[in-house]
């Protein structure tokens, strides 16, 4: 397969473009992985901006977690799950350095399916230390085994060039026994500043990862359980001045299948 098409959005059950300027709960919860933290922390800042939404990071954002620091992070995500205050269990268990339950979430399923595919409209960050990602993460609401990962794309500001763009893309299998990580780096003709559309397309016959329709990755590997999706930018390095902030990124439009 060399291209794979984008969804028509007339007909895509889980759409937006970001009109109203601001996340519609009724789509997203607007805090990254809140379970593992407290809601200061967690919560996205973000702002309208012509023809998206734009994710921020702020002079005056938190750290997701003090144990993590430097990481600030914004994201809209599709799903929240956790087990009881002080448990393990929750969505996305990704160190490995004794994440426990802080703020008990309930199972929201707001776009958690299965297989289908997901299109994200995304323009990346050029600012120094940030990266901006987009995620189909196991909910692991049935089984803590469900936690494989389909990674879109994760693009660091540093690899946005004049005219291409290095990104990591492919499968984390996290703590699912059927899975092995496979995560590779391509280079597509994005320029900085260039609004582009991301895409994966997930079932039982693997899975398929294009840029602008055109396929940078496939993999026979079955990601299985619920999927949510999470668009994030992140901040990994030490705050700097002031004048540096926001940092930020947009994400134009979602469609999923």
């Amino acid at each position: 397969m060399d291209r794979l098409p984008l969804l028509d959005p007339t007909a895509a059950p889980f759409a937006d473009d970001f009109t109203a300027g601001a996340p519609d709960p009724g789509r997203w919860v607007d805090h990254y992985l809140p379970h593992w933290t407290t809601p200061d922390r967690s919560r996205a800042r973000c702002a309208p901006t012509p023809g998206g939404l734009e994710l921020r990071i702020e002079a005056d954002q938190p750290d997701w977690r003090p144990e993590d620091a430097p990481l600030r992070v914004s994201n809209l995500q599709t799903a929240t799950f956790s087990g009881p205050e002080g448990s393990t269990r929750g969505t996305h268990r990704h160190r490995p350095d004794g994440l426990t339950v802080r703020t008990p979430t309930p199972t929201r399923l707001l776009w958690a399916p299965r297989e289908g595919q997901v299109d994200v409209r995304v323009t990346a960050s050029l600012d120094r230390g940030c990266m901006l990602a987009v995620w189909l993460v196991g909910t692991e609401h049935e089984s803590p085994g469900d936690s494989g990962e389909v990674c879109v794309c994760e693009i660091d500001a540093d690899a946005v060039g004049e005219t291409s763009t290095r990104a990591r893309t492919g499968v984390k299998a996290h703590h699912d026994p059927r899975l092995r990580t496979e995560v590779t780096e391509v280079v597509v003709p994005v320029g900085a500043g260039q609004a582009h559309w991301w895409s994966a397309r997930w079932d039982a016959s693997g899975v398929v990862v294009a840029c602008d329709e055109r396929v940078v990755f496939t993999s026979a590997q079955h990601v299985r359980g619920p999927q949510q999706l999470m668009v994030d930018l992140f901040e990994v390095v030490a705050p700097g001045p002031v004048g540096e902030y926001p940092k930020t990124a947009v994400v134009h439009a979602v469609r999923g299948s």
